[in-house]
């Protein structure tokens, strides 16, 4: 082929794989819409198994189908719901001693005739676990076995060749999410206990770090009273080193602030900073955070009204700490 021969197959070839990766994710997203029509009494049946557990929730599942329970015994114990992976064959060689007769088993497979499950299936009835499977053939024997059965069934592969689970795995991942989100909903699973599971990354900063881990308190907070003067105000921001200060009654209420872009904008209407009072060119009724809040809703707040830092204050307004951005970077909470 020569180089002008291939130029202009170039964008066939581009085309055809646009089309072939479209074709995919088309079948793989009507796989997953076709659950929600199925969803029903079995779904209900699975909770209800789930929720009354006294021990854990077991999932396994051979291949492919072993990855999506691997992520699904991932999501349900981040989630509120106590859970970890057994691959089925590890079972059969000594793994099976993980399961007790309080647990429940989610078996995986596509076909509902993995050998390797249907193994350790009579053994673990019989033990007194409940199982619950999650299959693409409602008569096999994995199904026909189960104290639930949840269907996954798809029309066809995304591959072309109509061998590679692909829309199945999707069906079955997606489903598995379902029952994590509604156990999660019916435990009244919250934020508070997410950030309990989830303690390290920035995840675990944004939802357990508050105001008041990381605002500047005590001698380190910038204040002045009403009746100081401007460069009183600016000798306080040069010591406390925040870029703002704020302006107290003598109960610590706060009355206003001082920032270092309202220095700017001041020095353009006088350069009189011993006799100017701070009274005059403070920024009256400044935003204010409480200290328990998250310090992601700072984050928030500094965004919403393009703003550098914050006074903190009690119920009563008093003056109890102060944070800027760099804080909150230096917190990993933005």
């Amino acid at each position: 082929m020569t180089p002008d021969q291939k130029t202009a197959a170039q964008p066939q070839t581009t085309n055809s794989a646009l089309d072939l990766a479209r074709r995919v994710l088309m079948i793989e997203a009507q796989a997953v819409e076709a659950l929600c029509d199925r969803l029903g009494a079995p779904f209900l049946l699975a909770l209800d198994i789930i929720l009354r557990c006294e021990g854990r929730v077991v999932v396994s599942g051979m291949g492919k189908s072993g990855h999506i329970a691997r992520k699904i015994a991932s999501t349900l114990a981040s989630t509120g719901t106590p859970a970890f992976f057994v691959h089925p064959a590890e079972a059969s060689h000594g793994d099976l001693g993980m399961v007790t007769q309080h647990d429940v088993l989610i078996a995986l497979s596509n076909s509902g005739e993995s050998a390797e499950l249907l193994t350790i299936v009579p053994l673990l009835k019989r033990h007194g676990a409940k199982l619950i499977s999650m299959t693409g053939n409602p008569n096999s024997t994995l199904a026909k076995e189960a104290d639930a059965h949840l269907d996954a069934s798809v029309e066809q592969e995304a591959c072309p060749l109509g061998l590679a689970p692909t829309a199945s795995t999707t069906a079955a991942l997606a489903l598995g999410d379902a029952l994590a989100v509604a156990l999660l909903d019916a435990r009244g699973f919250g934020a508070d206990d997410f950030a309990r599971t989830h303690p390290g990354g920035a995840l675990g900063r944004r939802l357990l770090v508050h105001v008041r881990d990381i605002m500047h308190q005590g001698d380190a907070l910038p204040k002045v009273p009403l009746d100081a003067t401007l460069s009183q105000a600016l000798l306080e921001m040069t010591r406390k080193g925040l870029g703002m200060t704020a302006v107290v009654d003598a109960e610590n209420r706060v009355l206003g602030i001082f920032t270092d872009g309202d220095l700017r904008r001041t020095l353009d209407i006088t350069s009189d900073i011993r006799g100017t009072p701070i009274g005059q060119v403070m920024k009256a009724g400044p935003h204010t955070i409480a200290p328990d809040v998250l310090a992601a809703e700072a984050v928030q707040l500094m965004e919403r009204y393009k703003i550098g830092g914050l006074l903190v204050t009690d119920a009563n307004q008093r003056l109890v700490g102060a944070l800027n951005m760099h804080d909150l970077l230096r917190a990993g909470v933005v």
